[in-house]
């Protein structure tokens, strides 16, 4: 089931701590670009399709990835597309979006995702692996 544009992004500002919609949805389309790229095929459209349309069509249009980015690094391009992010509030960030991102797509679906992901990917979703110690 799809999750609405107005739901999604109030998911994200209440998590995220966010003043405004336009903030939540700023960062949730950054987020989301940078995670496409790390996603292929089916698992991708799946989770697309949880999403709303809007931020659906950010994550099957991804900024493009040479290779797949360790978390660390997931953070790092992401506090450098975000205006005046440091490491720790792209972090944050991440946490908003991922976590309302894995809300959406259930846990079936966000164990798919986390196979196409480098390990520790778990994490920065706000659902960590059994087993593995951060």
């Amino acid at each position: 089931m799809t999750v609405r544009w107005e739901a999604f992004l109030e998911t994200v500002r209440d998590r995220g701590e966010y003043h405004t919609p336009q903030e939540a949805e700023r960062t949730s389309r950054v987020v989301l670009a940078l995670l496409g790229a790390h996603l292929v095929g089916d698992v991708r459209a799946q989770l697309a399709a949880r999403l709303p349309e809007t931020l659906a069509l950010v994550l099957l249009n991804p900024l493009q990835a040479a290779e797949p980015l360790t978390p660390e690094r997931f953070v790092r391009a992401t506090a450098a597309w975000i205006e005046g992010a440091t490491e720790a509030t792209a972090l944050w960030d991440i946490g908003a979006v991922l976590s309302t991102t894995a809300d959406a797509a259930g846990d079936d679906l966000m164990g798919r995702v986390l196979l196409q992901l480098p390990p520790g990917y778990d994490l920065l979703f706000g659902r960590p692996q059994p087993g593995r110690r951060p």
